[in-house]
């Protein structure tokens, strides 16, 4: 396997050759060596996992069936949106459909169960995924009216929809935490990691968010995948709702699932680069000031500033 020719090179440049064979056969030894190592079938000649391209489209497609007017194709009219609409999801569902096929597939296999028990989960998926759509523009609209109202700098909700990043890691949160609770994790998670590299914004599918929702900035928020948020909570950039530790099962790995990331009550505000570490209770209407650690409980209606903060610590 030789270097092909730079249509590109300058005059008189020289072609570089590379030694391609043997690098080629070099990274098929080590791929090999992985694939042994992770005991993966040799047989399969195929693609054994969900294609992130492909889920970037589905979900372009979604957002644009969502919100067509704002967030589907430049010349759409509404007379032909529902046309639209129909088109976009029935691409979407069929393509969706196929990417947790692929997923599920290969769970099944490793789990001992067959081909065609995984296809008919991943229908069972799309059908109660179409069936959630419209509970989840619903939902969706709360969190652009929670942006707009939240928000001085907007002009309009359709700014929010068009410009808003924290609006656009929320889109995509609502649709994979949506497939993350019929079952298909990965491809969730790929739909989540599309947003955050994004828009810098890291929404576990796992976390639990109510509606009103509102991140206002949002470059480097992280919420963890047991987190639960309550209804009109606003969180501003830097946010980290993590684990405070990792406990290590018998075979020392770490225990997969546990509840380790807080509970944020209804109404409550996080400002910006507050962190708050472990299964803790934020209680209902509280706020929490900026660059706040915290790793305890506060009750409903508290007041949480870097000088409390710091004043209880010293108290302990």
């Amino acid at each position: 396997m030789s270097a092909h020719p730079n249509p590109n090179a300058l005059p008189g440049e020289t072609d570089f050759q590379w030694d391609l064979d043997t690098i080629v056969a070099r990274l098929r030894e080590v791929r090999g060596q992985w694939r042994e190592g992770q005991q993966r079938r040799k047989e399969w000649g195929g693609r054994e996992f969900p294609s992130r391209e492909v889920l970037r489209d589905v979900v372009s497609k979604l957002c644009g069936a969502l919100f067509p007017m704002r967030l589907g194709p430049a010349d759409l009219r509404q007379e032909s949106e529902d046309y639209y609409v129909g088109h976009t999801l029935d691409a979407a569902l069929n393509a969706l459909v196929h990417e947790l096929r692929l997923e599920l597939r290969y769970f099944a296999v490793r789990d001992g169960r067959t081909h065609a028990d995984a296809d008919r989960h991943a229908d069972r998926i799309v059908r109660a995924f179409a069936a959630s759509l419209p509970a989840i523009r619903a939902t969706l609209d709360s969190d652009v009216q929670a942006a707009f109202r939240g928000d001085p700098a907007a002009r309009s909700v359709d700014e929010v929809v068009l410009c808003y990043p924290g609006l656009l890691a929320i889109i995509h949160h609502r649709l994979a935490h949506a497939i993350y609770q019929q079952g298909a994790p990965l491809v969730a998670r790929i739909v989540a990691e599309i947003a955050h590299s994004e828009t810098g914004i890291d929404l576990h599918p796992g976390a639990s968010i109510g509606g009103s929702f509102f991140i206002d900035h949002g470059t480097g928020v992280v919420v963890g995948e047991t987190t639960v948020i309550g209804e009109r909570v606003r969180l501003y950039q830097a946010v980290t709702l993590g684990a405070k530790r990792f406990p290590v099962g018998a075979d020392g790995g770490l225990e997969k699932g546990l509840p380790r990331h807080p509970i944020v009550e209804d109404d409550v505000v996080i400002y910006a680069g507050a962190t708050i570490l472990g299964r803790v209770t934020i209680g209902r209407g509280s706020s929490i000031g900026g660059n706040v650690w915290l790793t305890h409980s506060v009750p409903a209606e508290s007041n949480i500033t870097q000088a409390s903060s710091r004043n209880e610590l010293l108290g302990d």
